[in-house]
């Protein structure tokens, strides 16, 4: 069985400094923040390369699935320790902002790094129809209440509002369930992976008691990172002048999902594009469809006051033009670099809007 190698990790020496530096008089916010946030980087790598190597004992549809949930962990964690301090609108924003980047950002890296490795990129395009309607459904879940909120409660939330928030995050807790049964369990037929000449084979894995003890490890991490992380955060944009929406959809946002985009982009450059997918689409899918209802039943034991799955107009927007550009692009069955050039092309465009929003 492979050991870790550590060496590789090296950026976990901002862990401790990251803890010590917390209790420090004097430090600035924004130098807090990016402390943090190179501290949170490698702990997120470990969840992602920990549920890698969790492949080898559940395959590449279920690895992805697992490789998106526990990539997803710092997200959720974020999001977590934020309701606590009150930062609905930035929890908002995170949740947009990690769908922006897992599709436009990190499969536009993949499909760029992959791409540049081999010349066609060949994968499973039902697997691809299934992630893509999920997806379209998952922003329908996110534009139906922020229609409601703006149309019939502008000024206050109602208790009518509040019955359909939790109604809809019950119903998309029930269709991820269902989405898992019926990729694990009915039709796992279709998300196999097609097949890759050239693909490099699996490195030897780690064994599953060391897979889980870095996982349950990194997460203890990651949760007390989080904290410091959130709490840098509204001083970080003040100092430096970035609107919420910019440190809500870019830097939490990227900060949060550096798990799942790391891994996804290692597996295209492996030739494991099937899983790379799985991994990017599979994590769009979790955010939408299971972390922001979770966030929605959290928010009465650690918020002040309810978490509503109402989202402005403009984000409602993105996530709309990003789903139907990431469709477009991922389609077909193959794909090649320039697809990747598409994708963060985008992405580099929404940044770039984003930044000059107005505080």
């Amino acid at each position: 069985m492979q050991k870790i190698n550590w060496s590789q990790h090296w950026m976990l020496v901002f862990v401790p400094i990251a803890m010590a530096l917390e209790y420090v008089p004097g430090i600035t916010a924004p130098v807090m923040f990016l402390i943090a946030a190179l501290a949170i980087i490698p702990v997120a790598r470990l969840i992602g390369h920990s549920t890698e190597h969790l492949t080898h004992y559940t395959g590449d549809s279920i690895g992805g699935l697992l490789n998106a949930m526990f990539g997803n962990l710092p997200e959720l964690i974020i999001c977590v320790v934020a309701l606590k301090a009150g930062l609905y609108t930035m929890v908002a924003a995170s949740l947009v902002g990690a769908i922006l980047f897992n599709l436009l950002l990190v499969l536009g890296l993949s499909f760029l790094l992959g791409g540049l490795r081999y010349h066609m990129l060949e994968f499973n395009p039902k697997a691809v129809g299934v992630y893509t309607t999920m997806m379209f459904i998952a922003v329908i879940s996110m534009a139906l209440p922020s229609i409601y909120s703006s149309t019939f409660s502008p000024s206050a939330a109602t208790i009518e509002e509040e019955s359909i928030n939790l109604g809809l995050a019950v119903l998309l807790l029930v269709l991820y369930a269902l989405y898992l049964v019926f990729m694990i369990r009915t039709h796992p037929e279709m998300f196999a992976s097609a097949a890759k000449a050239g693909a490099e084979e699996h490195a030897k894995p780690w064994s599953l008691g060391l897979c889980l003890g870095v996982l349950v490890g990194s997460s203890v991490l990651a949760a007390f990172l989080s904290e410091i992380l959130v709490g840098a955060v509204e001083g970080t944009g003040e100092a430096l002048g970035l609107s919420a929406p910019f440190l809500g959809i870019v830097l939490l946002a990227s900060v949060g999902g550096v798990a799942e985009g790391i891994s996804a982009v290692s597996m295209a450059r492996k030739g494991r594009f099937d899983l790379s997918l799985g991994i990017a689409l599979g994590s769009c899918i979790l955010i939408a469809l299971f972390v922001a209802p979770v966030l929605v039943f959290a928010s009465y034991f650690v918020g002040p006051r309810y978490f509503q799955l109402s989202f402005s107009a403009g984000g409602v927007g993105l996530l709309f033009l990003t789903v139907f550009i990431g469709a477009l692009v991922a389609s077909g069955g193959s794909g090649n670099w320039y697809k990747g050039v598409q994708l963060i092309a985008v992405y580099l465009m929404i940044a770039l809007l984003l930044y000059f929003v107005p505080l």
